[in-house]
C-alpha cells in the first residue's frame, strides 16, 4: 500500500528544498548587484520570530529547544550577512520580559543556555562589539554574569556593533531610562520641579540601553506577525518595517537582501 504524504507537510518540504541552493546563489548575486549601496541602512534590528513553530514542524516530538538552537544558528548567519553588507549596528531580539514571565522553567532554562552560547560565540570571534541589552537583573545571576562578561570582552573591538536584546521590553527600557535620568539629576542637586521644567527629549535618549547608537533604520520581523510587541519603542519612531512570512530558522540570505532592497526603494520622511 502506497502511503500518500500529508499535503501541508509536503508543501512545507517543497518550499524548503526548492529551488536548489545554486539557483538561490545566482539570484542573490543579481539582487546584490542591483542594490543602491548608498541608501543602505546603518542599523538593522530583527524580531527573530517563529522558532517554536519551526520546531513543531521540523522536529516533532523533540523539545522546543531544537527550534531555539536552529534560531541561534540563523542569528549567527544573519550577523555575518549584516557585516558583509557593511552595516554599522545590528540588534537581535532573543528574549522579551514577557517571555520570562510566561515560559515554564523546563523551557526557559534551555533557552537561556542557548542565548548564553550565542552571545559567547559572537564575542569569541573578536570581530564585533557585542552588547547584551535589557533588564539583566531579571535573569538568574549566573546567566546575567556570563552575558556581561561576554560583552565586556569585546569593549575594545572596533567592528560592527551587535546588540543582543535579552530580557528586553520597551516599557522596561523606558522605565529604566527615566529612573537613571532622575538619579543623575538628583545627584546634581536638581529637584523634581527643575527636572519637569527643563527635561528635553535627547536627555531621555541618553539613558536608553542603546544610548550613543543610531536608531534602527530598518526593523525586520519574521513568521508573518505584523506588530511591534514593544520592541525598541523609543528608537523606532521613524524606522521602516519589513515583514517576512518565513519562520526565523528558514529565513534566507535572499530574504535579507530583499528586505534591504525594499528599504533602499522607500522614501523616508521622518515624520515630515
Amino acid at each position: 500500500m502506497v502511503r500518500i504524504p500529508d499535503m501541508p507537510r509536503l508543501r512545507h518540504l517543497i518550499d524548503r528544498w526548492w529551488p536548489p541552493k545554486w539557483l538561490y546563489t545566482t539570484y542573490e548575486r543579481q539582487l546584490l548587484d542591483h542594490l543602491d549601496r548608498s541608501r543602505l541602512p546603518q542599523h538593522v534590528a530583527v524580531l527573530a520570530d517563529g522558532n517554536r513553530r519551526w520546531a513543531r514542524l521540523n522536529a516533532p516530538g523533540e523539545p522546543l529547544v531544537a527550534g531555539y538552537r536552529a534560531g541561534a544558528a540563523k542569528l549567527k548567519e544573519f550577523v555575518e550577512w549584516c557585516d558583509e553588507a557593511g552595516l554599522h549596528v545590528v540588534t537581535l531580539w532573543v528574549l522579551s520580559t514577557d517571555n520570562l514571565s510566561r515560559s515554564q522553567d523546563d523551557e526557559l532554562e534551555p533557552l537561556l543556555d542557548v542565548i548564553c552560547s550565542l552571545v559567547n560565540d559572537l564575542s569569541a570571534t573578536g570581530r564585533w562589539n557585542v552588547q547584551a541589552v535589557g533588564d539583566l537583573e531579571l535573569l538568574p545571576d549566573d546567566i546575567a554574569r556570563s552575558l556581561r562578561e561576554a560583552s565586556a570582552r569585546t569593549d575594545h573591538v572596533d567592528g560592527m556593533h551587535v546588540n543582543v536584546a535579552v530580557s528586553y521590553g520597551g516599557r522596561h527600557e523606558l522605565r529604566d531610562a527615566v529612573r537613571s535620568l532622575l538619579r543623575e539629576k538628583a545627584a546634581d542637586g536638581k529637584s523634581l520641579e527643575d527636572v519637569a521644567e527643563t527635561l528635553e527629549i535627547d536627555e531621555i535618549s541618553g539613558h536608553l540601553y542603546t544610548k550613543g547608537q543610531p536608531d534602527p533604520d530598518l526593523i525586520i520581523r519574521t513568521s508573518g506577525e505584523q506588530r511591534l510587541s514593544g520592541f525598541l519603542l523609543w528608537q523606532s519612531a521613524h524606522s521602516e518595517y519589513y515583514f517576512c512570512e518565513a519562520l526565523w530558522p528558514d529565513f534566507r540570505r535572499t530574504d535579507f537582501i530583499r528586505a534591504l532592497r525594499a528599504y533602499t526603494q522607500r522614501e523616508r520622511r521622518f515624520g515630515r
